[in-house]
């Protein structure tokens, strides 16, 4: 069976997130793991990581590749990655999904296309769409 080295990948920056969500651990892997439901995507593996004295960091391993998030709730910052290869799977869907479950300002945004030849800057076809 043939894979497609085709991929999609967005990083996205959010600020003014409330300090309770971006510290609790618990919240953030249920909501890193609806966002990868909602995209379609399977999870195969996880690693989340409490810090101290605040801030969380955790990886879903996506069978299409992977979805992160580091906090840093002192800030009501957290810092997204979701890169999805194929076809089937759109890592904007779990983006929009995590910003909606977040709440606050999207203050970065970047999108590629991958694995198809140099990597193309998606970013004005998603960034309008970013904090509706």
């Amino acid at each position: 069976m043939a894979y497609s080295t085709y991929g999609r990948h967005i990083t996205m920056d959010l600020r003014e997130v409330a300090f309770e969500k971006l510290n609790d651990v618990r919240f953030l892997k249920e909501v890193m793991y609806e966002a990868a439901a909602q995209c379609g995507a399977t999870v195969v593996g996880e690693s989340f990581v409490q810090f101290s004295p605040q801030g969380v960091t955790g990886v879903l391993v996506l069978s299409e590749s992977h979805l992160s998030i580091h906090t840093y709730p002192e800030e009501g910052f957290a810092a997204i990655d979701c890169y999805t290869c194929g076809y089937t799977v759109d890592p904007a869907v779990a983006c929009d999904y995590l910003k909606a479950a977040l709440g606050g300002r999207v203050v970065g945004y970047r999108a590629l296309r991958r694995g198809s030849g140099a990597i193309e800057d998606l970013t004005t076809l998603h960034l309008a769409a970013a904090n509706n």
